[in-house]
């Protein structure tokens, strides 16, 4: 166990730029410090220091295989660990930096190895959160940061849940208050001078790219495990609750079927869907998640979160539309539930 620091900056971010600056003065050092992003909790460690880094994986005892994001919080700052950069990829940096998309680009070297699990390509992000970017200005080097939580787990989306998991195992939190999107950013392939592909859909929708590039690919691996993956989230079983899951597609009365028939099991059922359909559902809990995908988004990590084996046997999740950041939602939910679904 080490002694973790927490800095609460849910107020103005200028009010607390000291806190900030020995935040820095940490991942400088070579230390792991927990910090808000628009999207999750990312645990951050010097993206050229490879020691620094190891610790991430030690610490959420994440695979060794398993690539990072390096953050920088300008272009210019991206540049400097490219090889190459396509002109579609600057468009899309243009279109949507800062903010929730991760671009894998042809590396070159600067970031430890062990960032981009031995590959030649690294994955880079711009955060859109006043946190994050001057955390990024102050270290002045690129911060690598996976989601702040043990592997598996669902994605932190506010301090306590990092503090659940990371506590005593990490130097630092830095509390800025919920996170907006509340889902990881959209990847994207762009290693060679074709197009992208999207490897793992997130707070940037498919929609959205091909408006600015086109036709766009998504990666059958969104399906079908890489070997060797080249993006985070790919491989790995991820955003897993304590409690068995299950995902129903159907009406709400259907939805209740399967509730009474695991209820009549004397299985104890926590439900989670769209206010909507969750305003008439039974079972022993009810929580809404939003009336939108974009409120089902962000308050989906805290509702896997929400649940113990203690209080709940089952978790039963609504199956949601597949539209915009739906398929964000979706691909986390099949991944969580372990492709486990029941048609009502």
């Amino acid at each position: 166990m080490i002694s973790t620091k927490c800095w609460n900056l849910t107020d103005d971010v200028l009010k607390n730029k000291q806190d900030i600056e020995e935040a820095a003065d940490l991942i400088k050092s070579g230390a792991l410090v927990a910090f808000p992003t628009e999207t999750v909790y990312g645990l951050g460690a010097d993206a050229t220091n490879e020691k620094a880094v190891e610790k991430i994986f030690i610490a959420k005892g994440r695979p060794q295989d398993n690539p990072l994001i390096a953050h920088v919080a300008t272009v210019e700052q991206l540049r400097k660990l490219v090889s190459h950069l396509p002109a579609y990829a600057e468009k899309l940096i243009q279109a949507f930096t800062p903010g929730p998309i991760t671009f894998v680009l042809q590396s070159n070297g600067t970031c430890a190895s062990n960032v981009s699990a031995g590959l030649a390509t690294v994955a880079i992000r711009i955060p859109d959160h006043p946190v994050a970017q001057q955390l990024l200005l102050d270290c002045d080097v690129p911060i690598a940061a996976p989601s702040a939580n043990i592997s598996g787990k669902p994605s932190p989306t506010t301090a306590d849940h990092v503090a659940d998991d990371l506590l005593g195992k990490i130097a630092g939190i830095i509390d800025g208050g919920p996170t907006g999107v509340g889902m990881e950013s959209t990847v994207i392939d762009c290693t060679n001078d074709l197009g992208p592909t999207i490897l793992r859909p997130g707070g940037i929708s498919k929609e959205q790219i091909e408006k600015v590039v086109g036709k766009v690919s998504v990666d059958p691996a969104l399906t079908h495990s890489h070997e060797q993956p080249i993006s985070p989230g790919l491989k790995y079983k991820h955003y897993s609750p304590e409690v068995p899951l299950v995902l129903v597609k159907g009406t709400h009365e259907e939805i209740q079927t399967v509730i009474d028939q695991e209820r009549s099991k004397s299985f104890r059922v926590a439900v989670l869907a769209g206010t909507k359909t969750a305003e008439k559902l039974q079972a022993e809990k009810v929580i809404p998640l939003g009336k939108n995908l974009d409120e089902i988004a962000t308050h989906l990590y805290s509702g896997l979160r929400m649940f113990s084996k203690q209080d709940i046997d089952l978790i039963i999740c609504e199956i949601f539309p597949e539209t915009g950041i739906g398929q964000a939602v979706m691909n986390r939910l099949n991944k969580a539930a372990n492709e486990s679904i029941i048609k009502g």
